[in-house]
């Protein structure tokens, strides 16, 4: 009577360990790297669920207007150009010498919108990461992420891009130094956020002076 006591004890006592074990792996949460917070932080995490997204490129220069309007459902890599003058349609895999220019608006205009969730597609890239820099135009202490892109692959090899943000991790600023230049080529604000099916996405940005200014209108995410 005594072992079969003891047994029991025994089973309980493995059985509760096993409890307290799998309590405290579920506690323990991966660590993002600090790509991954910035990325998340602008919701990654709801990538996955889009199926479409549609969005005009705009740039007011002085007096002067530019426009592109993109269709891009990621899933299958189907593109959209529609400008003023043209539409162009392809898929990404497929890329000839009729659609690289589309291609490679494409993907400037998808890199301004998307630049976070880049820092983790993208392949062939270093990253430096300082805790407390300047902001280049707020003139205010912020995080600061280097990220610098090999010489290999990609329409503007070697660029590197300096994004400044707060504790929340959402972009303020941003530097572009093409080639990696040490002096910037292009400076400017992240500014009115807006939501869209999980997706937290900059739509205007601004230069510290002059009269410049990009933004995105027209944005759906299906």
């Amino acid at each position: 009577m005594k072992r079969v006591a003891a047994i029991f004890v025994l089973s309980v006592l493995f059985f509760s360990c096993k409890t307290e074990t799998k309590n405290e792996e579920k506690k323990v949460e991966k660590e993002l790297t600090i790509l991954e917070k910035v990325a998340y932080a602008h919701g990654y995490e709801n990538w996955k669920n889009v199926e479409e997204i549609q969005f005009s490129f705009n740039v007011d220069r002085d007096s002067s207007h530019f426009e592109r309007n993109w269709t891009w459902k990621p899933k299958t890599n189907d593109v959209i150009l529609k400008t003023a003058q043209d539409t162009v349609s392809y898929n990404r895999a497929n890329v000839d010498s009729l659609t690289t220019n589309a291609d490679r608006g494409f993907i400037n205009d998808k890199y301004w919108l998307l630049a976070p969730f880049n820092l983790i597609w993208d392949k062939g890239i270093t990253h430096e990461y300082t805790e407390e820099a300047e902001a280049p135009i707020a003139k205010t202490t912020m995080h600061k992420l280097t990220i610098v892109y090999n010489n290999e692959g990609g329409y503007t090899p070697g660029d590197a891009y300096d994004f400044y943000f707060g504790d929340d991790y959402l972009l303020k600023e941003w530097v572009f130094r093409k080639g990696n230049a040490p002096e910037p080529s292009l400076t400017t604000t992240w500014e009115n956020y807006e939501e869209h099916n999980g997706l937290k996405l900059a739509t205007v940005y601004n230069r510290e002076s002059g009269n410049w200014k990009l933004y995105f209108t027209n944005i759906q995410v299906k």
